[in-house]
């Protein structure tokens, strides 16, 4: 049996209409929950939604403050036509109501805030962008240019915020608007014009996937080195990390890990995740979502195999080279060996 993860409960001190699907939600953290949910540019939060049939869903929404601006924590979401979680949000959340949630995690966050940056965003993929752009231009030096797509002017999230902010940043801060309703869908083309002069710059795409799929082809056609572009994917958790689990799968095996230049051998019982055994023996591997959708846990292996019981993030070449999901493997032969770059 997997145990819940530890979640805590916090109060929304406002509600912030941004467009007429799209609502902020602005979090009264406690001061002794300060660190707990001290954050990166582009993290997310866990929210337990309430489900009649269910008990309760859980949500990832991104962070579209900043850590560098004195925000508090505020998160974005957007009604989505069916979306139970986002519906019930924007009709049952208000000032003074009190949610269930994670601490922050996620992996689309600069290494660094003071390169250049070349920001994509999509519909609501805006919110984690719309927290690296402020914390870049906050903390920052360098260039910022935004290409934001929507599907007409009434669509834009942030409209007046990305405008106070182009005034202040003066010629540090670049927004381009695409909007469907005057030049019809995105094309690779048409974006690779918009953002050749900033091809030097770090990309970050955030949206739904035809727009990230014409933003990377654009930038692979103005030569971006791929090691320069990163994704950030709207996805759904495969498991509800606020019930506990039934935890199935998996031979008894023993694995060989070598993390921080030392190796050691340990037990792994069948159905335990990898990341478990790792931390349950007193290891440090590194991790975040505990959900398979950040890669933040990522580890090659070097023999034996395992089963990913659930991946978004890592792409077919990545499981090629060896690849793996700590808190998602569990073993299918007796000796599994990995190691952490």
């Amino acid at each position: 049996m997997s145990a819940p993860r530890a979640s805590y409960q916090v109060r929304v001190a406002e509600v912030i209409s941004e467009t007429d699907d799209a609502c902020s939600l602005v979090l009264a953290v406690p001061a002794d929950l300060a660190g707990v949910f001290s954050y990166r540019p582009g993290q997310f939060l866990t929210v337990r939604i309430p489900h009649d049939r269910d008990g309760s869903v859980a949500r990832c929404y991104s962070l579209s403050s900043s850590p560098h601006t004195g925000d508090r924590p505020t998160i974005t979401v957007k009604r989505m036509t069916g979306g139970h979680a986002s519906n019930w949000i924007a009709d049952q959340v208000a000032a003074g109501s009190v949610l269930e949630i994670l601490p922050p995690a996620g992996t689309f966050s600069p290494h660094s805030l003071d390169g250049d940056f070349l920001l994509f965003a999509g519909g609501s993929g805006i919110t984690p962008v719309m927290s690296i752009l402020k914390s870049a231009l906050a903390q920052g030096q360098g260039r910022i240019a935004l290409v934001y797509a929507n599907r007409d002017e009434h669509s834009v999230i942030f409209g007046p915020e990305l405008l106070r902010l182009q005034a202040a940043a003066g010629d540090r801060l670049v927004v381009v608007h695409w909007l469907d309703s005057l030049q019809g869908a995105p094309t690779p083309t048409g974006i690779a014009a918009l953002t050749a002069p900033y091809a030097g710059y770090d990309a970050f795409i955030c949206g739904p996937d035809p727009y990230m799929a014409v933003v990377r082809q654009a930038l692979s056609e103005l030569s971006v080195p791929a090691a320069q572009v990163h994704v950030e994917r709207f996805l759904s958790l495969a498991e509800n990390p606020f019930e506990a689990t039934e935890e199935t799968g998996g031979v008894p095996a023993t694995i060989e890990v070598t993390l921080d230049g030392q190796t050691r051998l340990l037990p792994w019982p069948p159905g335990t995740r990898m990341l478990d055994v790792l931390i349950d023996e007193g290891l440090d591997p590194p991790f975040s979502c505990r959900q398979g959708i950040c890669g933040a846990c990522a580890c090659q292996l070097t023999g034996g195999e395992v089963e990913m019981v659930h991946n978004e993030v890592l792409e077919a070449e990545d499981v090629a080279d060896g690849y793996i999901l700590a808190c998602q493997a569990v073993p299918l032969t007796p000796t599994v060996a990995i190691t952490y770059s």
